[in-house]
């Protein structure tokens, strides 16, 4: 399907707006007016894609005409025509959303060629809305994904997330989305005008987990508040709580978890009375449970309870064909993230993504596409961008260094400087465990980091 643009060229020299209308007439649907006040007034029946816009204009100028479509039509691609460099003026429809700007005389083949660039920027952003409108809707958590087998899983969860209260074991490899697909079971239950609460039971010291769920009465114990403590399970009355790597629990949590599935009620730690509440509890982990229940680990009851109904979410890697739809909506997210306009993924980038083995899955991928877009020139991700070796499906991090020449510049709109700090400090520990194989005490001492900081920081940032 051929998409068509409209264009809108609002520039006072009539001759000069409507030659500009007709050398693009070939390619796309030109309009020209000689006011940015006639331009408004038509953009009210008909929002064009990309509007060429005079600074000089009589009656209302291109800046303000340029402020009140970024207003009104905050999609809407504008470039601004100047008759001279005014620096000053420039810098102020830049700061105000200009995509870019060109001076008089105009030349045809650089004005398609600046054209062509913005138009493509909508065109990835088009796509990327249509697959959130498609695989988002109402807003509520969706993957994004064409395969069959990401949509059997899809049309499961719709089918199991009916019930109030009936608890799901999800079963994956880590960095699948099993957080997503919880998130999707409580916005489609009867339960999503209530909390969402989620505990990533790895994250918490074993002998603090108890606590946390259940919460304590003031005085349990060395250190508790005066006030006492609600629980998790008391914070996610009448929504759901989330238990991400439930086989982290220690063999008592276990047990008063069981005990609480079965009746609704529990004890807070130190206390003696009863607490009741209605919660539904959806479950997660990568590991092996049926293995854990054989060396004594895991409660083979528990393992039961929290998977009355199981679902397994599909590595990436069995799914080939979500895998440029995925790595386009992180290129737009961070691209955003980092003031950066990249219009998409050159054709040998793409074929070394969908080559590429990813061992966190959509995680790890998310991570490729967020560093790519970190250290790109632009105005397309290449394979150099995504640091994949092309001859071995690998990914790798070329250098150990990261010059600073592959930073961001920092420009008159500013930076976001935590996530830049963020996704350097993310490619030094890739790095370190690459370098290490894995060996996170290596890793640490590489990184002159604490044990204890390097396995809190790699949780934190999602690195597999």
């Amino acid at each position: 399907m051929t998409v068509t643009y409209t264009i809108y060229i609002v520039d006072d020299e009539q001759s000069l707006a409507k030659g500009i209308a007709i050398g693009l007439a070939k390619d796309y649907q030109a309009r020209s007016f000689t006011t940015a006040e006639t331009a408004l007034e038509s953009m009210v029946k008909e929002t064009p894609d990309l509007v060429l816009l005079d600074i000089g204009l009589p009656g209302m100028n291109g800046v303000d005409a340029l402020r009140v479509i970024k207003s009104d039509y905050p999609d809407v691609v504008v470039i601004m025509i100047t008759a001279f460099e005014d620096l000053k003026t420039v810098i102020s429809a830049m700061k105000l959303g200009a995509y870019d700007y060109i001076v008089k005389p105009i030349q045809m083949d650089t004005l398609e060629v600046t054209i062509k660039n913005a138009l493509e920027s909508i065109r990835l952003r088009k796509e990327v809305k249509a697959l959130q409108e498609q695989y988002l809707k109402e807003n509520l958590p969706f993957f994004i994904g064409d395969s069959k087998v990401i949509q059997n899983v899809m049309e499961y969860i719709e089918n199991v997330s009916q019930s109030a209260d009936t608890p799901i074991l999800i079963l994956g490899e880590s960095g699948t989305g099993k957080e997503l697909i919880a998130s999707a079971i409580h916005y489609r239950s009867p339960n999503f005008k209530g909390p969402l609460i989620t505990v990533n039971c790895a994250a918490i010291p074993k002998d603090l987990l108890e606590s946390e769920l259940f919460g304590y009465e003031r005085g349990a114990f060395s250190g508790a508040k005066s006030t006492g403590k609600k629980g998790l399970i008391e914070q996610a009355a009448d929504g759901t709580l989330f238990l991400d790597e439930i086989g982290d629990l220690s063999l008592d949590a276990q047990a008063k978890l069981l005990r609480f599935l079965d009746s609704g009620e529990y004890y807070k730690v130190g206390g003696t009375t009863k607490s009741h509440v209605q919660t539904r509890i959806v479950s997660a982990t990568n590991k092996d449970l049926m293995k854990m229940i054989e060396d004594g680990s895991f409660r083979e009851d528990l393992y039961f309870r929290i998977g009355v109904v199981r679902l397994e979410v599909p590595s990436l890697n069995n799914r080939p064909e979500d895998i440029l739809p995925i790595a386009r909506h992180f290129l737009v997210e961070f691209g955003r993230k980092f003031g950066k306009s990249l219009t998409g993924i050159t054709q040998e980038a793409e074929q070394a993504l969908q080559q590429t083995q990813y061992r966190g899955n959509v995680r790890h991928l998310k991570n490729i596409i967020e560093r790519a877009t970190l250290v790109a020139k632009g105005p397309e991700l290449t394979v150099e961008d995504i640091g994949v070796d092309y001859g071995n499906n690998l990914s790798i991090l070329r250098n150990s260094q990261l010059p600073h020449s592959t930073l961001p510049a920092l420009s008159q709109e500013g930076i976001d400087l935590p996530s830049v700090m963020e996704s350097v400090e993310r490619q030094y520990i890739e790095e370190a465990l690459k370098l290490t194989k894995d060996n996170e005490t290596k890793a640490a001492e590489l990184l002159q980091l604490k044990y204890s900081t390097l396995r809190y920081r790699r949780r934190i940032l999602g690195i597999p």
